[in-house]
């Protein structure tokens, strides 16, 4: 059947590929969520060597109706279970080229109400291009004389149903795109993505993942922006200025900084950009709203406005009375009556925080491990409700009469601690806001306030400057807010570095925790935590502590010492979800990957009994624990959350005919198809920033040289600090040593704390006037 070059379009004549043209027989398998198929065709022609008459073809593809012809372009494969198969990468309908052919393909049964003669005329008018012709505007079907208006839309709704996603996938497989990629540019704009490639495809970088500037640059070229024009140049400022800022926490970048990134990202061998055009376009982006300027420093508009409002909330706050005041006498008298009913007496830094908490709009409470930052929350829970006579039995409110004290956390685990801890309601903070997902927004801000009167928020190091800003202006006036947090931990994934930046401002009322109260316990972990914070390694940290080992090893043995480590603590009676292991980096023997790989087959070996699904080069099985990398505030799960996968139901076990994966999150159990399983990942081993805000009886840390380029002392205090009753770390006590003793930080660009200062000035100007 080698026969098919003539077939090929003269452009394509050229290219070495392997095609096979053949009418679809029926359709075997649909995923109408993400266009999966596997189809049965009759071959017709093909140039590959391939003997066989009949033949299966696989991919993502648009709807195939039966005895319809496609060219179908990838590569066989021989399947292990399903015999030779045709893996497609890209297609082309095979439409009538002659005049006759497309009134036949017109009035068939495919088109009701076109019959032969409406065809002929459209086909008179349109020429032998008329099918793409119409596809690409309706309104060229208005001259044909004779065709009701209802008719010649019914007509370009069914030619757009069957060539729509065609035309779309067509444009981008000539720029290299596969038909996956393709197939996410249609979900995201549908027909609009024609228009959108043609005019404007760098808009693609936002909007579609996977697709990044150099995939976007290649559209561009295909439409002439090339080298220096205006609209590549500030493509590839807006792509540098987010990238950057996501990338290292930055709220914006000096120019001098962004300019030669955009210069060397847009140049080539043969074009150099100029810098001073550069230059021209941040100016004009600016004078047009597109992003912001202030002296040298520049901003995507959404961080400069959260940086900006976060400024104006605090402002608003510390202007604020709180509306009850008490005299320190009965402050003192209710704290006595606390202190006996609980058995226990606060220290006076503690004593200290709670009555300024209680007196200021807001204030900042913060503190290492061990320092009683729990203790003292509940501590001013309890006093003000007592002060202010409000109960704290949730039985006493209802919808329209909500619990009037918030307790809220950037993730739900940190909220599940806090909530334990006080023994009240406690919820994440993209719940409290009442977060749609995507460009949904928020439910509440300052055009919806919260409702209440204290607000605690937990956590508050992890709290990036966008969620900051959003939370804040939803504080309706008369609420007191307390902001808990420690500044040692590692800043927010994203941008900003807020809680720092408020309390290196000294704008903001702040009560530092420093006495260790649970080292009287005798915690060796809190006493390393602290050591480390000073910058100094404790001279017995290789030696065993009750609740602290160290493990010598190089990285080659680290997957072996962990496995060990782990081995023994399941002897005694300790299960996964007791463990947590932390390293720092994805890649390599010693990276979360090969960990997780490793670390799954010793929790949640393969058995007849456990059921499989694969995800790329990912297996999940039922029984394994596995982490959530994405907020979802449909089904209550957040980025962060720790779940088990309770079932696994294959696509013939269910009415969706889809592979289907359970998973419990604390009794929360959401139903995963199998393309969402990026939303997840085994959640043996994790990055220390997953594990921020969350505690585990036992932690195991790997610390080698290797990890060199990440090793900052924030990075293993926030690491060892999550060890509630155990702490194992193995590797290297030279790889240690620096990361503690590492004065370097990455500082991140911040104007936060300069505005806020700012806010001294103006109160001393209005006290002098």
């Amino acid at each position: 059947m080698n026969n098919g070059e003539s077939i090929l379009p003269e452009e394509e004549r050229s290219i070495e590929r392997g095609f096979i043209k053949g009418n679809v027989i029926h359709i075997v398998f649909r995923n109408e969520e993400n266009f999966y198929t596997v189809a049965l065709i009759r071959v017709q022609q093909t140039n590959e060597d391939l003997k066989e008459k009949k033949l299966t073809v696989v991919g993502v593809l648009p709807k195939l109706e039966q005895e319809e012809t496609f060219l179908f372009f990838g590569q066989i494969m021989d399947h292990p279970k399903f015999g030779v198969q045709y893996q497609v990468e890209q297609f082309r309908r095979d439409l009538p080229q002659t005049k006759h052919g497309i009134i036949q393909y017109l009035s068939s049964d495919r088109f009701p109400g076109i019959g032969a003669k409406t065809a002929e005329s459209i086909v008179e008018v349109l020429g032998e291009h008329a099918i793409t012709r119409i596809v690409e505007s309706r309104s060229v079907l208005d001259v044909v004389p004779k065709l009701p208006k209802e008719k010649a839309d019914a007509l370009y709704e069914q030619l757009i149903d069957q060539q729509g996603v065609e035309q779309v996938l067509m444009t981008l497989s000539k720029h290299g795109f596969g038909v996956e990629l393709s197939m996410k540019v249609y979900q995201a704009y549908g027909l609009q993505a024609i228009d959108i490639i043609q005019t404007n495809p760098y808009q693609l970088i936002a909007d579609v993942e996977g697709i990044g500037f150099r995939k976007a640059d290649l559209l561009g070229a295909a439409i002439g922006i090339t080298g220096n024009h205006p609209d590549r140049i500030r493509a590839g400022c807006l792509f540098l200025i987010q990238e950057l800022c996501l990338q290292d926490g930055h709220v914006f970048l000096e120019r001098h900084t962004l300019i030669p990134h955009v210069v060397s990202l847009l140049s080539s061998y043969e074009t150099r950009i100029p810098t001073q055009e550069v230059e021209q376009q941040i100016e004009l982006m600016h004078e047009e709203d597109v992003i912001h300027l202030e002296e040298t420093r520049v901003y995507i508009k959404s961080l400069y406005f959260a940086e900006k409002g976060i400024v104006s909330s605090v402002r608003r706050l510390l202007s604020e009375e709180v509306k009850d005041e008490f005299p320190e006498a009965e402050f003192l008298k209710t704290l006595g009556k606390l202190e006996e009913e609980f058995k226990m007496e606060y220290a006076p830094s503690q004593k200290t925080a709670i009555q300024t908490a209680l007196s200021s709009a807001l204030m900042i409470l913060t503190g290492g491990p061990g320092t009683g930052k729990t203790t003292v929350i509940k501590g001013i829970v309890e006093l003000y409700a007592r002060l202010h006579g409000i109960s704290l039995d949730e039985k006493a409110y209802t919808k329209t009469n909500p619990f009037p004290i918030l307790l809220v956390a950037p993730t739900g685990r940190a909220a599940k601690r806090m909530s334990e801890a006080t023994e009240l309601p406690a919820t994440t903070i993209h719940r409290l806001l009442g977060w749609k997902g995507g460009n949904g927004g928020f439910e509440k801000g300052d055009h919806e306030p919260l409702e209440g009167e204290l607000l605690i928020v937990d956590e508050s190091s992890m709290v990036d400057i966008w969620l900051m800003n959003q939370l804040l202006k939803s504080v309706p006036k008369g609420m007191q807010v307390v902001l808990v947090g420690d500044q040692d931990q590692l800043p927010s994934v994203g941008p900003g570095q807020v809680l720092r930046d408020f309390l290196d401002s000294t704008v903001i009322p702040t009560v530092p925790l420093t006495d260790i109260y649970r080292q009287a316990e005798g915690s060796s972990i809190i006493e390393l935590a602290h050591a480390m914070k000073q910058g100094t390694m404790p001279v017995n940290l290789p030696d065993p502590q009750k609740d602290r080992r160290f493990f010598p090893c190089q990285i080659d043995h680290v997957q072996q010492v962990v496995a060990q480590i782990c081995e023994n603590a399941m002897k005694k009676g300790y299960t996964a979800k007791d463990i947590q292991v932390l390293a720092p980096m994805y890649k390599g023997s010693a990276g979360i990957i090969e960990l997780n790989r490793m670390l799954q087959n010793l929790f949640n070996p393969k058995t007849e009994q456990r059921r499989e699904l694969s995800f790329g080069d990912v297996v999940y099985r039922t029984g394994d624990m596995v982490l959530q990398l994405v907020n979802n505030p449909d089904e209550n799960v957040y980025n962060g959350d720790r779940g088990e996968i309770v079932a696994i139901f294959y696509a013939k076990e269910n009415q969706e005919k889809q592979d289907q994966l359970v998973i419990s999150f604390d009794g929360i159990e959401v139903v995963y198809l199998k393309k969402y399983l990026n939303q997840i990942t085994h959640a043996y081993c994790c990055s220390i920033h997953k594990a921020q805000g969350s505690e585990f009886p036992i932690v195991v840390m790997p610390v080698v040289r290797n990890y060199a380029r990440m090793l900052r002392r924030n990075l293993l205090y926030t690491g060892i600090t999550r060890a509630k009753q155990y702490l194992l770390l193995c590797g290297d006590l030279k790889a240690i040593h620096s990361a503690i003793t590492q004065k370097e930080e990455l500082i991140r660009n911040s104007m936060l704390q300069s505005k806020l200062q700012s806010l001294l000035v103006e109160k001393a100007n209005q006290h002098n006037t």
